[in-house]
């Protein structure tokens, strides 16, 4: 009558825990790095937003460990949105990446995005690389979504632009290379850094 009472298996639960945040943020630390960074176009910033985006992800409310990987990119960007909301305008004309140089110079494509100018590498990185649609670009950014699809098209062009320069040179650059004698003095990564290093846009 007064035996002891069944304990039933208690459930894992279906929410993701302060480890499962960690492990993710260690685990996928280049690919969330990189996200930062690609936002911010600055190093110390990124690792700043890095940093943050695990602190709000461990505290912030529950979210189901199916949605855990999602939700720790998605408080990244919400961090670097905040961190750099006052050069989130849309006639923001200039780029924000002191230490853009040091982490692209053999990565062209993320060179060129963190080029762009703050706004146009926001709407850029969230809607084209992270799949959000303009409407909550435009709900987190805090602008209209005619804005958004207005800053996607002309960081496109400019990423565009920059692309078939690069490529012209190159060609140019082999077609020299072919017709003279010094061609073991080259190779396909020399002819990348001289594109690189002549500051094609």
């Amino acid at each position: 009558m007064f035996g002891a009472t069944k304990v039933g298996k208690q459930r894992p639960s279906p929410y993701a825990t302060t480890t499962d945040f960690c492990q993710i943020f260690e685990a996928d630390m280049n690919r969330l790095y990189r996200l930062s960074f690609l936002l911010t176009g600055d190093e110390l910033t990124a690792e700043q937003c890095f940093l943050g985006g695990l602190q709000i992800a461990k505290g912030g409310n529950p979210v189901f460990k199916d949605w855990a990987k999602a939700w720790a990119r998605r408080m990244i960007i919400l961090d670097a949105i905040r961190v750099l909301h006052t050069r989130l305008t849309v006639d923001t004309p200039e780029s924000f990446a002191r230490g853009a140089s040091g982490c692209a110079t053999d990565q062209t494509e993320i060179a060129e995005i963190v080029k762009l100018p703050v706004f146009e590498r926001f709407a850029f990185v969230m809607s084209v690389l992270e799949g959000y649609s303009d409407h909550e670009c435009s709900l987190h950014i805090g602008c209209t979504r005619a804005a958004v699809a207005a800053a996607r098209v002309r960081a496109l062009e400019r990423i565009g632009r920059a692309a078939e320069l690069r490529d012209e040179l190159v060609s140019i650059a082999s077609a020299r290379i072919k017709s003279s004698d010094t061609r073991n003095d080259f190779s396909y990564e020399t002819i990348n850094d001289i594109c690189h290093n002549s500051g094609c846009r």
